[in-house]
């Protein structure tokens, strides 16, 4: 969870943070063309690492509290923070990666979950429905609005569709640090929570269950599953506040 004041961000300093964004999504969609059945986790992860170093960044989160890795890669009831190894992803499995870059000083954070071959249309809808969420929450993220109109329309979307909105786990703050303030639940009552203003830069990121929202921690520590083994998905984008409305810091 975020701790502290929120930092606001100067517009040098979004220049850069565009660049370490503009770094993940290159990265991501490097890894979605290497998805295949037969592929290790481990094998994602070496390519994660080689192409954020070869861009003249840092991977977010090896080391980050201890985590061994460059990326998260979570397996179909696997939430977030799945550990990559030697496990081989398998025909019809889906697969959340979530990646972070740390360049000049700043951090760039997102995450995408895609299907490992040919997938159940459940699997596909699920995931569909993920980024519809995702891109309704992100017009809500412009100064004078208040945080949780973000959240309620993250979690209009995924209720509407009869998803578990995930309570446990948010989106951040991100900027010289992984996780700044505030905060970003997936779920929330209009008109209710900060006053959004411009230099914020969040991680907005829906997490969705295709059962129970509820959550527990494997014996890793890390990685974290549903409990009733439904399937679960991740999407990301780190978003800034503007004068003129929000910006998307993690496209291509």
């Amino acid at each position: 969870m975020a701790q502290g004041q929120p930092i606001l961000k100067n517009p040098r300093e979004i220049a850069i943070m565009r660049e370490a964004g503009r770094i993940v999504a290159e990265t991501l969609a490097l890894l979605a063309e290497q998805v295949r059945p037969g592929i290790t986790t481990a094998d994602l992860d070496k390519i994660a690492y080689e192409h954020i170093r070869a861009r003249g960044a840092v991977p977010s989160f090896k080391g980050y509290n201890g985590f061994p890795a460059s990326i998260c890669t979570s397996i179909n009831e696997e939430i977030v923070h799945g550990i990559p190894g030697p496990r081989v992803l398998n025909e019809g499995d889906i697969l959340s990666i979530d990646c972070g870059a740390f360049y000049r000083g700043y951090h760039g954070d997102a995450a995408i979950t895609v299907g490992v071959g040919q997938i159940s249309p459940v699997a596909q809808r699920m995931i569909d429905v993920g980024w519809e969420s995702l891109y309704a929450g992100i017009p809500f993220a412009r100064p004078g609005n208040r945080l949780e109109d973000v959240s309620a329309a993250i979690q209009e979307v995924l209720e509407r569709n009869g998803y578990g909105v995930v309570r446990d786990l948010v989106g951040h703050g991100v900027g010289r640090r992984l996780h700044e303030s505030p905060n970003v639940p997936n779920f929330g009552t209009r008109g209710h929570g900060p006053r959004l203003i411009a230099g914020l830069v969040l991680a907005i990121e829906p997490m969705l269950t295709q059962g129970s929202y509820e959550g527990e921690t494997l014996a890793d520590e890390w990685t974290i599953v549903t409990r009733d083994h439904g399937l679960a998905v991740h999407v990301e984008h780190t978003v800034a506040i503007t004068e003129h409305g929000p910006e998307i810091l993690t496209l291509l």
